[in-house]
């Protein structure tokens, strides 16, 4: 099963929306119709401040998709590349179409000149986390974040 990485292509929409709602509803998450709208159409844009997606296709079909974005840091020159969200299709997992985004990633942080890449998982995503020991270092740093108001 050979996984082909490509950019995000307008005609993308539906199954590039499929792949993100399972990604969403795995979380427990869902956003509005101007969300997807939103970020699809900065996902197309040239603003480098946007995120860009890759897709993983089976066959010219995506089967999973990886939302990543550079950006400056205090403590480095270079920017670093935060992988936001990373999605394989449930009937794929386990055949490299995550381990092939994350080095989608990989190569296009190298390529921007940016090698530090990191992201963020749940404590409870054991499953990820086993790919994720092989090809990444842990640190020891917790997520901190404002409740909702």
């Amino acid at each position: 099963m050979p996984v082909v990485l490509r950019g995000l292509a307008a005609s993308d929409r539906d199954a590039w929306q499929s792949l993100w709602t399972d990604y969403l509803t795995f979380y427990q998450s869902t956003v509005s119709d101007a969300v997807y709208d939103t970020t699809f159409a900065r996902l197309l844009g040239d603003d480098p401040q946007d995120f860009t997606c890759l897709l993983a296709c089976v066959d010219d079909v995506p089967v999973g998709l990886t939302h990543f974005l550079f950006h400056r840091h205090n403590w480095r020159i270079d920017n670093v590349c935060y992988l936001q969200d990373l999605y394989a299709s449930p009937h794929v997992r386990g055949r490299g179409v995550g381990r092939a985004l994350i080095e989608g990633v990989y190569a296009a942080a190298d390529a921007a000149g940016s090698p530090n890449v990191y992201w963020l998982t749940q404590q409870s995503n054991l499953t990820a986390q086993q790919l994720y020991d092989r090809i990444a270092l842990q640190t020891e740093f917790i997520k901190y974040q404002r409740p909702a108001a």
